[in-house]
């Protein structure tokens, strides 16, 4: 079976999974491993995303990231084949709609993240992620060389192993409502 087959096969197995995920929940546990476990240098430009669906919700490790004082940013989506763009983002700032259901800071200064949490459909413990197939977050993590991602995702996300390409970029991390998982890369 070809790599393209085989990622959208993991895709669908992982949407499928994803549903029986409680977001909210999940976040607040997700929250309390990153703070204990793997929080970020001081004063680190953090990026984060706003969620969609069932997505784990991040944003109450957002908040708790801003009121420890770092600074934060949103995604915003450009054109196809281009790595993502990050707006400099406030808890309480106005987000526009973007394309595929994503939402980013109406306005704000761009800025280069430090340190990322990112978005995933699957992973597995030697840090393939599968993302919904746009490339973005791989185009992004090759053009920001020493920045720290860290994976955001449901427990049941995981999988024995994620297909994956020579242009899939890897995670170091991957943070869940259980752990933080240190990847063998």
């Amino acid at each position: 079976m070809l790599l393209t087959e085989r990622k959208a096969e993991a895709r669908c197995l992982a949407l499928a999974r994803r549903k029986g995920a409680d977001p909210a929940a999940n976040g607040a546990a997700l929250t309390r491993h990153v703070l204990a476990r793997c929080p970020p240098p001081l004063g680190a430009l953090v990026a984060g995303y706003w969620p969609m669906g069932d997505e784990v919700d991040v944003r109450p490790l957002l908040l708790a990231l801003a009121e420890r004082g770092h600074p934060l940013a949103l995604p915003v989506t450009p054109p196809r084949g281009r790595p993502l763009l990050f707006r400099r983002w406030r808890p309480g700032d106005a987000l526009r709609q973007g394309p595929f259901g994503t939402s980013f800071p109406a306005e704000g200064e761009e800025v280069r993240p430090e340190w990322l949490l990112v978005p995933l459909l699957a992973f597995d413990r030697a840090g393939r992620r599968l993302g919904y197939g746009g490339g973005y977050y791989d185009r992004t993590l090759a053009a920001l060389p020493g920045a720290v991602a860290v994976g955001c995702a449901h427990a049941l996300q995981e999988m024995p192993e994620v297909p994956a390409g020579p242009d899939d970029a890897r995670l170091a991390r991957v943070a869940t409502e259980r752990e933080v998982i240190e990847c063998v890369l």
